[in-house]
């Protein structure tokens, strides 16, 4: 094949008085130029793109970033309006009932309701101290139970859960000491009270905690607000009566009203 003999010829010439110049360059270099020329431009184009996709996506996640942040703080500040709510309406009740005022909502919340079956009869007869036997409605209101006891080989349910709605008295099914109040993965905001003779019942799911480790309290009364805190997927109380570690089925110690 012959050698390609063509060349490129370029003229310079100056504005400003110089001779013009010419630059010969091999046809075949010539073309090599271009086509590296090309590649650079290419290359460029490139870049220029993907950094621009980078920094579109960069803003996108920033915008992200920044929405997800003010739906936690949001979220936070919600959890803290409730929990500021429910102390207020907490000490309300409180005042209301040393003031003497509303004579219904007293008897609600302080005295005992339905009588207790004959199950509970005899235990509290047995242990001695009625006053402190967990024989009492946990609630101001019926409520509904939607979830009964699940022990031992049965399952793993060592209570009852009884819908009702969010922010409703959860009372001291009987007198006792408060020896946990304080918040699990599971129960969520849950109060564990000793009543004497190995007894103890627990109220999980609350909104809010109306009482401290260490309080004695009284039978009926309130000790926490309902809720849906834990591993819950709608408001409700989830009640147990455990007897010497062993879970009892509460609707054998106490009665709904």
């Amino acid at each position: 094949m012959a050698e390609d003999k063509r060349t490129l010829s370029i003229i310079l010439m100056p504005d400003w008085g110089p001779a013009p110049r010419s630059l010969v360059i091999a046809w075949n270099r010539a073309r090599a130029i271009v086509a590296l020329g090309l590649l650079v431009v290419a290359a460029f184009v490139g870049m220029a793109v993907t950094w621009v996709s980078l920094a579109r996506r960069a803003a996108v996640a920033d915008d992200l970033r920044i929405e997800r942040d003010a739906l936690l703080a949001r979220r936070d500040s919600t959890a803290l309006l409730a929990e500021r709510l429910g102390a207020l309406q907490a000490q309300e009740t409180q005042m209301r009932v040393l003031l003497g005022l509303e004579a219904n909502r007293d008897s609600a919340l302080w005295l005992a309701g339905a009588a207790p079956g004959a199950a509970a009869e005899d235990w509290a007869t047995s242990a001695g101290d009625t006053a402190r036997a967990p024989t009492m409605w946990p609630l101001t209101e019926r409520g509904f139970v939607t979830q009964s006891l699940l022990a031992g080989d049965e399952g793993g349910h060592p209570g009852i859960d009884i819908a009702i709605a969010s922010g409703s008295y959860v009372r001291a099914a009987g007198g006792g000491e408060v020896i946990e109040a304080a918040e699990d993965p599971v129960y969520g905001r849950f109060v564990l009270i000793d009543h004497g003779n190995g007894v103890w019942t627990r109220y999980g799911h609350a909104v809010y905690l109306a009482v401290k480790r260490g309080q004695s309290v009284r039978r009926g009364e309130v000790i926490a607000l309902s809720g849906s805190t834990g591993r819950s997927t709608a408001p409700h109380l989830h009640f147990e009566i455990l007897r010497n570690g062993r879970a009892v089925d509460p609707l054998t110690m106490v009665t709904p009203p």
